[in-house]
């Protein structure tokens, strides 16, 4: 017999029942014993049925809520990210910027930018620039994103460190262990660029992440650089 107060709180709120799952699914186990095992139920066939479709959708709920969140947040690292860029007002403070504040905000430990030129390595510019700039050979930054294998070349390659990564990142290089890789265009008559972002964790830049909010990043830098070339 149920005690005559718990009754009483029960008729008086029955939707209580109905909202607590556990509860619901308890009643329905009694009444299936009740009826024996000669019988098939399948009204609770049906509610477990929906039960379950209920579940997935709340895990993809919460799943596409969770994307929508690191998508945005990822924007506004971006964002702020090319502001911070844009600040300076001379050529070396616009790539030391990228060693410094706009690579934490963008979360990397290394910001690297390839140009491709004729220009001897001791020239004392590229000595000043050396922690973020790095000249190579004509036809290397072809070489480098393909990794030597005859594939297109896409604006935004994602992907963990090669062999020859210690051409770009020096000193670095033993502990660079994955990167997204901006192929940059100056205008007709120049040679093209690189712009590197380098993470020692191997899987900060995968193959299958969206590559959009960099392919932004590295339009905007395209054509800072123009401006300081011209």
């Amino acid at each position: 017999m149920i005690e005559p107060d718990l009754r009483d709180r029960i008729l008086e709120k029955p939707e209580v029942i109905l909202e607590d799952r556990d509860l619901m699914r308890a009643l329905i186990a009694a009444n299936e014993r009740v009826m024996g095992s000669n019988v098939v139920d399948l009204r609770g066939i049906a509610m477990e049925r929906l039960e379950s479709r209920l579940d997935r959708l709340e895990d993809t709920h919460r799943t596409v809520i969770a994307a929508a969140y690191e998508n945005l947040a990822g924007t506004n690292l971006v964002h702020r990210a090319i502001l911070q860029m844009l600040d300076p007002l001379g050529f070396e403070d616009f790539l030391h910027s990228l060693s410094g504040e706009v690579a934490q905000t963008l979360r990397v430990d290394c910001v690297r930018l390839v140009l491709e030129s004729e220009q001897e390595a001791e020239d004392p510019l590229l000595r000043r620039l050396g922690d973020v700039l790095c000249v190579a050979g004509t036809g290397f930054i072809g070489d480098y994103v393909s990794g030597g294998r005859n594939v297109s070349l896409r604006q935004v390659t994602l992907r963990q460190t090669i062999p020859i990564a210690d051409r770009i990142y020096g000193e670095k290089s033993g502990w660079i262990r994955s990167e997204a890789l901006m192929r940059l265009d100056f205008g007709s008559g120049r040679l093209p660029g690189l712009l590197v972002l380098g993470s020692e964790d191997p899987h900060h830049f995968k193959p299958t992440h969206g590559t959009d909010l960099l392919a932004f990043f590295a339009s905007v830098f395209e054509r800072t650089m123009r401006r300081w070339l011209s």
